[in-house]
């Protein structure tokens, strides 16, 4: 039986409209929707009067003019960043001008990782470079709210998640998505580290998650959990791909994802890939050579 995600789609908003979600949260989404951004990217104010913005998004003329709008008067103290792909950090720089605050977050792209990072993805913003490098546990103190960082690297290296402690909230950034699953694609990506992280969100205490897409996730414990579940089926069918004779990705996708629609097999090939580079380091499968794309698998 297929392990069931409880999804949370239902949401409403305008775009360029700033919508208080809770006493010290304000979103405002930006009009970027796509496959993979959902409605978009929500941009997340934090405070009033001095206020923290959380992942200022795309570099789009209208989203800046929108949170410029939706600030007003108030004073930007810190721009903090979840991670680095082109929907969630490029739009830091003109805020950065607009408003004299210091950027915040792990680092530049692929800087979690344990090789330098060399090589760096599509959709990734290879030009953010934090002012302030912040690290698992770290607390960012502003006029009345505190953000802990928790570093959950997995769908990037450098992701970070965010508590707000004075309502006993995060933000999951891309880690945790209530609409979707999240991609997970190699070189940075990692399907390991993501489980890992993962485990970890789902041992916190939060009473609710704030995903930069999409709605609150209001039981994110549960969540998590059947987050996990999933990947774990995921791999249990990988590896009746291969006991059935599918060796290569392509032959896994078509399989794997079967009811899913075939514009989004590329980036499900991404996630079975790192899949198997995970079920490679824990010897449950072996491949000649280092695990690819165009590699043939075969279980151990």
């Amino acid at each position: 039986m297929a392990v069931e995600i409880p999804y949370v789609r239902d949401m409403t908003f305008e775009y360029g409209k700033a919508d208080r979600v809770s006493p010290m949260i304000r979103r405002v989404v930006a009009e970027n929707p796509s496959a993979f951004t959902f409605h978009g990217t929500g941009t997340y104010i934090i405070g009033q009067g001095a206020v923290a913005v959380i992942d200022p998004g795309p570099l789009l003329d209208s989203h800046v003019a929108a949170l410029e709008r939706a600030l007003g008067p108030e004073r930007v103290t810190h721009i903090v960043i979840t991670h680095t792909h082109r929907d969630h950090s490029p739009a830091a720089r003109p805020l950065k001008e607009a408003t004299g605050a210091p950027t915040y977050g792990f680092g530049p792209h692929g800087s979690g990782r344990s090789d330098g990072g060399g090589e760096v993805e599509e959709g990734a913003d290879r030009n953010f470079v934090p002012d302030v490098r912040v690290r698992d546990g770290d607390r960012i103190e502003g006029s009345g709210w505190t953000l802990e960082a928790v570093h959950t690297p997995g769908h990037t290296s450098n992701h970070l998640c965010y508590a707000l402690l004075e309502e006993n909230a995060l933000f999951p950034g891309d880690h945790v998505m209530g609409w979707s699953t999240t991609v997970v694609s190699p070189p940075d990506g990692d399907m390991r580290a993501y489980m890992r992280s993962l485990e970890r969100l789902q041992a916190r205490g939060e009473e609710v998650f704030w995903p930069t897409h999409g709605p609150p996730i209001p039981e994110p414990q549960e969540f998590a959990a059947a987050l996990l579940a999933h990947r774990r089926e995921r791999e249990d069918q990988i590896t009746a791909c291969l006991a059935g004779g599918r060796s290569t990705i392509p032959e896994m996708v078509e399989t794997m994802y079967a009811n899913v629609g075939r514009h989004l097999h590329a980036a499900a090939a991404r996630s079975v890939l790192s899949h198997l580079i995970h079920m490679v380091e824990t010897s449950r499968v072996c491949c000649d050579g280092p695990p690819g794309p165009d590699t043939v698998y075969r279980l151990e």
